[in-house]
């Protein structure tokens, strides 16, 4: 799949009093949030639109204004390849009131994560992360269920330490809407059945994070068969809030090998990110070469103090 234009022309846009450039004619110029979903049918990158039929939106005030939630992701695909790192070096970058997901006493899991959207509300954009597996923040022991659930990578809840984007409109609404550590850099992602390959620039325009490897071979999902969820915590005016992120796999892949795999640390906020959590070993790589997503605006929520 090819990018977008550079060249493309723009439109200026007021997001809660912050002003970004959209592509002119895109998808947000059209419609502001509210698609017109038989017209994004006819789009022929979009497979269909039955999921986002069966999810209206509403309409919520937020730091970024009034606005229609949730986000919809018509075309997209992932690249997640998860690590195990010490709890004691995860710890350090967690908000006290966050526990990391362990999956034996002092081990839990880290991931790095590659997202390439080519046909969503808010354009063509592409972004990384960094995050960690945490218990979800409820009261009570985590029980067998969340461990084996969120170890197949189907509902899991996490905490985001870094979070470049490539578009203006997805780093003000994801950093002032959502409370993500979002900044914008160039962000190359590009995901087939055959190779999965991103690059994220730092500052000064050389490496980050670099990645690359084959691509696990794909199963194909009818849609609504395989729904994943991912709830994120973030702080926002000082209070917990959490945002929920549906994802409709269509089609995906995993595996446990790490022939062939490559992940470059460079210089810059994401690796400087990574190496803190001390990644002992890779143990899983998943992709999804086609899938749909439902992004959620953040909602208040109890998050219980940590036991000490």
């Amino acid at each position: 799949m090819s990018s977008p234009p550079k060249d493309q022309d723009t439109v200026k846009v007021d997001l809660g009093g912050r002003e970004v450039t959209v592509p002119k004619g895109g998808l947000y110029d059209r419609y502001r949030m509210n698609p017109d979903l038989d017209a994004i049918a006819r789009d022929p990158r979009v497979s269909g639109v039955d999921f986002f039929r069966r999810l209206p939106k509403t309409k919520v005030d937020s730091p970024i204004g009034p606005t229609l939630t949730p986000n919809f992701y018509y075309t997209m695909s992932t690249a997640r390849l998860t690590m195990l790192a010490p709890s004691k070096a995860i710890r350090t970058r967690l908000p006290e009131e966050l526990s990391p997901l362990e999956i034996v006493p002092g081990l839990g899991l880290v991931s790095v994560m590659f997202f390439r959207y080519d046909v969503c509300d808010i354009d063509f954009y592409t972004e990384a992360t960094v995050g960690i597996a945490v218990k979800p923040a409820r009261h009570g022991k985590l029980g067998f269920f969340d461990l084996v659930t969120g170890l197949k990578n189907e509902h899991l809840d996490g905490y985001v330490l870094s979070l470049p984007v490539s578009s203006d409109i997805a780093q003000v609404r994801g950093h002032d809407g959502y409370g993500f550590p979002k900044w914008v850099t160039d962000l190359d992602v590009d995901i087939d059945d055959r190779r999965t390959t991103a690059r994220v620039a730092n500052d000064a325009g050389g490496v980050d994070l670099a990645f690359s490897a084959a691509t696990p071979a794909q199963k194909a999902y009818v849609s609504g068969e395989r729904v994943g969820s991912l709830t994120s915590y973030t702080k926002i005016n000082g209070g917990w809030h959490s945002t929920l992120n549906q994802t409709n796999v269509l089609n995906a892949g995993t595996t446990r090998s790490t022939r062939g795999v490559t992940l470059q640390l460079g210089e810059g906020r994401m690796s400087d990110d990574l190496r803190s959590l001390k990644p002992k070993r890779t143990i899983q790589f998943d992709v999804m070469t086609e899938g749909q997503a439902a992004l959620h605006m953040p909602v208040p929520t109890s998050v219980p103090p940590r036991n000490k």
